[in-house]
Parts: C-alpha cells; sequence; structure tokens
C-alpha cells in the first residue's frame, strides 16, 4: 500500500501464532504513510503464550504505530460517531471474531470497533486465522463474504495434511486488499494455493 492519508483501524485478535506476521505487515502500512491505530480484544492484549508475552507485544505495536491502542469497548465506541477511520483491518481475525462478527456480537473492543466503523458504510478488511475455516466456520465466513462492505485478505489452507480445516490469510497481500477495498471491490482471486 504506498501512498497516503489514510487512517487504518487496526484490530488485533487472538490467533498468536500469526502475530510476528501481521508486525511485518503493519510496520510497512506505517512505512507507506497509513496512520494507524491499534486496536486490540482482551486475548490479544492480556495472554501470555509460547509466542510471547502480552505486555510486550502491545507496547511493540503502539511504538510501531505511535499511538496508545484502544484497548476497552468504551474506547472503541466512537469510532462511530467521529467516524475518522478510513478502512479497519482486523488481522489476525480468529474464528471466534468471524463468527461473532457474523451475528452481530459486541463482547470485545475489537468488535465494537468493527459494529461502530461499519454504521459509517466503510470498508472492514478480514485477514482470517481459523484452524475451523472449513468446518463449523465456513457458513460465517460465506455471510460475512455477502456482507456489505466487508472485504477478506486472501487466503488458503496452511497446512492441509495436518489441519485439513484450516484457513490463514496471505498477510503478504493486506495492502493491496486495503487499496481494493477502499474503491468498493475485493481483491481476486480470493481463494490461492496453499501455503
Amino acid at each position: 500500500m504506498k501512498k497516503y492519508d489514510t487512517t487504518v483501524g487496526f484490530a488485533i485478535t487472538g490467533s498468536f501464532c500469526t502475530f510476528d506476521k501481521i508486525t511485518h505487515v503493519l510496520e510497512q502500512l506505517v512505512e507507506d504513510g497509513a496512520h494507524v491505530i491499534p486496536i486490540f480484544s482482551v486475548n490479544a492484549q492480556t495472554l501470555d503464550t509460547r509466542f510471547g508475552q502480552a505486555d510486550e507485544f502491545v507496547e511493540r505495536i503502539e511504538k510501531i504505530t505511535g499511538h496508545e491502542a484502544i484497548r476497552t469497548i468504551e474506547g472503541a465506541e466512537p469510532i462511530g460517531p467521529k467516524g475518522y477511520l478510513d478502512v479497519l483491518v482486523i488481522a489476525p481475525c480468529t474464528g471466534n471474531t468471524m463468527a461473532k462478527l457474523c451475528n452481530g456480537i459486541t463482547d470485545t473492543p475489537v468488535l465494537m470497533a468493527a459494529k461502530a466503523h461499519l454504521r459509517n458504510e466503510k470498508p472492514l478488511v478480514i485477514s482470517m486465522s481459523s484452524n475451523d475455516a472449513l468446518g463449523m466456520n465456513l457458513k460465517n465466513i460465506g455471510m460475512l463474504m455477502n456482507m456489505k462492505n466487508i472485504y477478506f485478505v486472501p487466503f488458503g489452507q496452511d497446512n492441509y495434511m495436518k489441519k485439513p480445516n484450516s484457513m490463514i490469510a496471505h498477510v503478504e497481500l493486506l495492502g493491496e486488499t486495503i487499496e481494493e477495498a477502499l474503491k468498493g471491490k475485493q481483491l481476486q482471486p480470493l481463494v490461492r494455493s496453499p501455503f
């Protein structure tokens, strides 16, 4: 994504194994001139895992973006009435988050941000990371694909031998996906070869 004067909300949920990948993409967005506001789900900002310490990760993202993260539902709600985001990205977006988004549930800062942002009829970009994308979550993905102003980063199976229902976004295509979403278009092809 080479530009700009674009304000991007960058919402992070708990697919911890993808945090390194999305951090590099986030750095590229900032380097290319995007004004990035980080938003964290409760799990992403509080759970320490084998992939790292939560407080260190939040601090790193805030340093990259130069902005204090939105960490609460109350903090995310003004995104709607103030309308200050051009695009909202959820990366990574877990199957749990997709299921709740599909059903209008707003019980995390990320989901409130999505609800608030969509009311302004601006693009929401989903960068999926789900072990059950081709299982229990497939119907939710299909429904989200048919909702106005929702776009997906192209995705594929990440380990079809050991995890046949798992799919993950090609995060390197996030910038291109944002550019197309801002024009009201879905980047194609949407389903790509396995990793």
